[in-house]
């Protein structure tokens, strides 16, 4: 609709022998101005030196000569805004749409026939996957999701450090634990074995020497280590069959994975092939990204071993050769690396061009808790597992105080929409706090609670069949529900958010019709025979539940049939 607005517009501009002018279509902060609102007047009458709202005058009359059905009337305010108000045929229609459209409701054309890769999560083997990895991975799928409303072909794709100092300090770890590859270790005895390789890394000169040995061995493969090769294929196997476990806890399928050890050696030939681009610096190879108005960072160390900017040079190639041609490539990572990319994508479009043209680093902002910064190298870190399994608790204690069943299945889908909703309901770019109170709360900006208003919607809807009430729209009321004033706007805001990469639009959107339904639910009769309009209530009712299902879809969040 709004677009149909914005030519709707032009075209009168155009029969004005008006020139175009950019303006906007939006929606007014009160209902009582009307569905959408535009400047055009305001913007067009500044270029033209007249009077804005006798313009508006112009603009409105040659605006209803064109045929809007979907438009019951079109009004001045202010200085010369233009105010649409929908009509009620429109509104009774898109009910109908969202309950026939099966499954397509929302999604939008924007990048269909297109391939999009997503790469998001990439842990550490070897590390403990903790929060931090669990927030990263939320705004991750929910960017793959958008695209998939898009219409995208979108390919889910996880890099992770199988190599590096970070590795070598865990192996050096587990030898001092005295850990043997016939031992069966957990995910969390390889988290303390990283932290204390990587406080020796930092703190005793002897231990970093044999740290950095291990490091050599791993990397260049010049010298075979039993014990050191086998401590680390069975961490490795130990840590990625461990992720798997929470991403299939997290709703998260990937359809490549990519490892360090893969990308090493190649990154190394990457460099020393484009030496025009890089400056041998002290045994090292440097890209100097001063004179891009950037900082130098050093690709090659002095001891021949790649820097993690040469590992991805290298596999950004490696993606095109295992995904065949793309559009566009999104990598999401946390925004304490944002300079790196700026630095990395420069030197990437002196080698590969027309990859880095395709490539977008999408930099998140940092979810901490109350308690501050977490530190994997000292150890202070909350597990994902041990963080979910504590949200767990608290929602089971919320089910029992309600003296309602307990149902394991739907406790692990609460628990897990609390925590992506919580990450997700504001903008992805800024840092925030995660309130664990505020993601359990029924009431308001939740994820439970949007979750429950779904799940409340089933219920009605079961009352009303037994009732023998049945969704029609055979019989419309006059008047236009304040539900349906926002629920038309969802395949806007899907649109808007995967434009602005900002899944939290999609957040705030389903936040604003969960209230509003809620507010309908507690004055009309839905699930009552004796109530003319209830049949169409209940139309109503279930679009809306479509809306939810498919809104939280899109964030990777699952509603329950019943809460």
């Amino acid at each position: 609709m709004k677009e149909k607005l914005q030519n709707t517009i032009e075209k009168a501009l155009e029969s004005l022998s008006v020139e175009a002018v950019d303006f906007v279509v939006e929606h007014p902060a009160e209902v009582a101005h009307g569905d959408y609102a535009t400047n055009v007047a305001l913007v067009a009458a500044k270029n033209l030196g007249e009077n804005p709202r006798e313009l508006a005058e112009k603009i409105m009359k040659a605006v209803v000569l064109q045929d809007l059905p979907e438009v019951e009337k079109v009004t001045i305010a202010g200085p010369g805004f233009l105010n649409f108000t929908l009509s009620r045929d429109f509104y009774t229609a898109k009910t109908e749409l969202i309950n026939t459209v099966d499954g397509e409701w929302g999604k939008n054309n924007e990048y269909l026939g297109k391939k999009v890769l997503v790469e998001y999560t990439d842990p550490n083997p070897f590390k403990e996957f903790h929060i931090g990895h669990m927030f990263t991975n939320a705004v991750g799928e929910s960017l793959a999701r958008l695209f998939e409303m898009a219409g995208a072909e979108v390919k889910r794709l996880n890099y992770q450090g199988d190599v590096g100092m970070h590795v070598a300090s865990a192996i050096w770890g587990m030898q001092q634990m005295g850990l043997t590859a016939d031992d069966k270790f957990t995910p969390q005895e390889l988290g303390q074995a990283y932290a204390k390789g990587a406080t020796a890394l930092k703190e005793d000169k002897d231990s970093k020497k044999e740290i950095e040995l291990i490091n050599q061995k791993l990397y260049k493969h010049t010298e075979y280590d039993d014990a050191v090769n086998l401590l680390y294929e069975k961490g490795r196997e130990v840590s990625l069959a461990y992720f798997e476990q929470i991403y299939k806890m997290l709703g998260t399928k990937f359809d490549e994975y990519f490892f360090e050890s893969e990308v090493s050696s190649r990154g190394v030939e990457v460099v020393l092939n484009n030496t025009d681009v890089f400056t041998e610096s002290d045994g090292a190879w440097v890209f100097k990204g001063e004179e891009y108005g950037l900082h130098t960072r050093v690709f090659i160390n002095s001891l021949g071993i790649p820097t993690y900017e040469a590992k991805e040079l290298a596999l950004a190639k490696m993606k095109q050769e295992r995904c065949g041609d793309f559009d566009l490539s999104i990598i999401s990572t946390a925004n304490e690396i944002n300079e790196y990319f700026k630095v990395l994508l420069q030197a990437m479009s002196l080698i590969y061009p027309e990859l880095a043209q395709k490539t977008e680093h999408v930099g998140h902002g940092m979810v901490r808790l109350p308690e501050g910064k977490m530190s994997s190298r000292t150890g202070d870190v909350i597990g994902a597992m041990d963080f979910i399994g504590e949200v767990k608790k608290n929602v089971e204690t919320r089910v029992k105080e309600s003296g309602k069943e307990i149902d394991e299945e739907v406790i692990e889908k609460v628990a897990i929409g609390a925590i992506k909703y919580e990450v997700l309901k504001g903008s992805i770019f800024q840092d925030s706090v995660f309130d664990k109170a505020g993601a359990l709360s029924f009431e308001g900006n939740s994820g439970p609670y949007l979750q429950y208003t779904y799940a409340r919607i089933q219920s009605v809807a079961k009352k009303a069949e037994s009732a023998g009430v049945i969704p029609s729209l055979d019989n419309t009321p006059e008047d236009i529900y304040g539900v349906e004033r926002i629920l038309y706007r969802f395949p806007e805001v899907v649109e808007e958010a995967v434009k602005e990469r900002l899944p939290h639009k999609v957040s705030v959107f389903l936040s604003q019709l969960a209230n509003e339904y809620n507010s309908f639910y507690a004055t009309e009769k839905i699930a009552e025979s004796s109530d003319e309009y209830a049949p169409y209530k209940l139309a109503l009712s279930l679009a809306v539940a479509e809306t939810l299902k498919k809104g939280l879809w899109t964030l990777g969040i699952e509603a329950p049939e019943k809460m």
